[in-house]
């Protein structure tokens, strides 16, 4: 990370824990909920399958920088699908860049081919070894898995919804991290059990085994990009929501923290790891604090 940008990171943090301020400093733009792929753990795709026009997006952009919005994530759906014309998600990020937004990061599936340098972090879902991904995913483990072989940069971090498919699976998806090539970290988030999926969801117990699956890891040096000291607020859901520093904006409408704020009584179950985080941290809690200070300026 630069130091101009961490600097006005700690700037706005310091600004919003003193004065209790409600300004957002991380957006994300949906550019499509259309996608190839039907998970068994989502609830958001092909609802549409509207591809957002390019115009419509940078308009969005230019929202939520004028909002103070310094970090960037586009979504969808699928991102890698995302087109108009000639434009592709790569153009976007370079607008993006270019807007003056300091971190510019995506989210996909990874079955596309994976070029995308100018992204600081691509956040590709990997939901396990093969056979519990492909339960969750299909079969595309094996796809993703050349895709990460032959991307163009090291930007690549995993993101693993835990639920109860894969549960299991958390130490193979962290050794996956710590020795593939072109991938920096694994980051985690519980399933958030929307009503359709609610099956999936993990109890109590079964996230605090997660969590100590992970501190192990961490222990054995895997590059994780969660805080540890937030694992046991997720774990009792006992964590301020919503998170009034992030937003998302699609198709034209601003949501405080995301798209299930919507869903009555979801937020009280939400699984999201970076929520519990960030809502801490702008509540001035130190040990987060003096963690996401070493967390973020590791692997961005």
């Amino acid at each position: 990370m630069k130091v101009t940008s961490f600097l006005r990171f700690a700037g706005f943090g310091i600004k919003t824990i003193l004065f209790r301020k409600k300004d957002p400093i991380l957006g994300t733009v949906i550019v499509t909920d259309r996608c190839n792929l039907k998970c068994r753990h989502c609830s958001v795709n092909n609802i549409t399958a509207v591809m957002h026009p390019y115009a419509q997006i940078m308009g969005e952009m230019k929202t939520l920088y004028d909002m103070g919005v310094r970090i960037l994530f586009f979504c969808g759906g699928e991102t890698f699908l995302w087109r108009d014309g000639e434009k592709t998600i790569r153009d976007l990020v370079r607008e993006a860049k270019q807007m003056g937004f300091l971190i510019v990061n995506v989210v996909t599936n990874g079955t596309f081919p994976i070029d995308l340098p100018e992204a600081d972090l691509i956040l590709l879902s990997l939901d396990g070894d093969r056979e519990r991904h492909n339960a969750v995913r299909g079969d595309t483990y094996d796809t993703i898995m050349e895709n990460i072989k032959n991307a163009t940069s090291d930007n690549i971090c995993f993101y693993m919804a835990i639920n109860q498919i894969n549960k299991d699976a958390v130490a193979d998806v962290c050794r996956l991290a710590r020795d593939t090539a072109n991938v920096r970290a694994v980051s985690f988030n519980f399933h958030t059990p929307y009503p359709d999926t609610r099956e999936l969801a993990l109890s109590k117990e079964e996230k605090r085994e997660c969590c100590e699956v992970i501190k192990q890891m961490m222990k054995e040096k895997v590059p994780v990009f969660n805080l540890k000291s937030a694992f046991p607020y997720l774990i009792e859901n006992r964590f301020p929501t919503p998170c009034h520093q992030c937003v998302v904006i699609e198709n034209g409408k601003i949501s405080v923290c995301g798209r299930c704020i919507d869903v009555p009584g979801l937020c009280e179950e939400c699984g999201y790891f970076f929520v519990a985080e960030y809502t801490l941290l702008f509540k001035g809690n130190p040990k987060i604090i003096c963690e996401m200070l070493r967390t973020y300026l590791k692997y961005i």
